[in-house]
C-alpha cells in the first residue's frame, strides 16, 4: 500500500471494509494516465453508489490459497458470492448475482 492515512470519522461506516480498528486506512491511489481501466472502473462504480472507493484484498475463497492464474480466479468466482469479476479488460457478472448483505445500502 502506499499511504497509511486517517479515515475521516464520517467516512468510517461508510467504508468500514478498509478502514481498520484504529481509524486508519492503507490507500493506494490511481491515475487515469497509468491505468484507465481501472480509474474508468472506480469512477463508474463511485456514480454509482457515491463512494470512490474499492477494497484490495487477498483474493481466495474459504480456506482455500490464493489465486494466482485467471482460471483460478474464475473457479473461485463462480464457488463465492461475488459479484463480479474483473480481469482487464473484462468484466464478468454472474446471470443472477447474490444478494447484498443487510449492512450495505446503494443508493441510486
Amino acid at each position: 500500500m502506499q499511504f497509511a492515512v486517517n479515515v475521516r470519522p464520517e467516512y468510517r461506516a461508510v467504508i468500514p471494509a478498509v478502514t481498520h480498528v484504529d481509524g486508519s486506512a492503507r490507500l493506494q491511489t490511481v491515475s487515469k494516465r497509468e491505468n484507465p481501466f481501472l480509474y474508468a472502473l472506480i469512477d463508474a462504480f463511485e456514480k454509482k453508489t457515491r463512494v470512490g472507493v474499492l477494497l484490495n484484498t487477498s483474493f481466495n475463497g474459504q480456506g482455500e490459497p490464493i489465486v494466482e492464474t485467471p482460471a483460478e480466479a474464475l473457479a473461485c468466482f463462480k464457488s463465492t458470492d461475488l459479484h463480479a469479476l474483473v480481469i482487464p479488460p473484462f468484466i464478468i457478472r454472474k446471470p443472477i448475482e447474490p444478494g447484498l448483505p443487510e449492512r450495505i445500502v446503494l443508493e441510486s
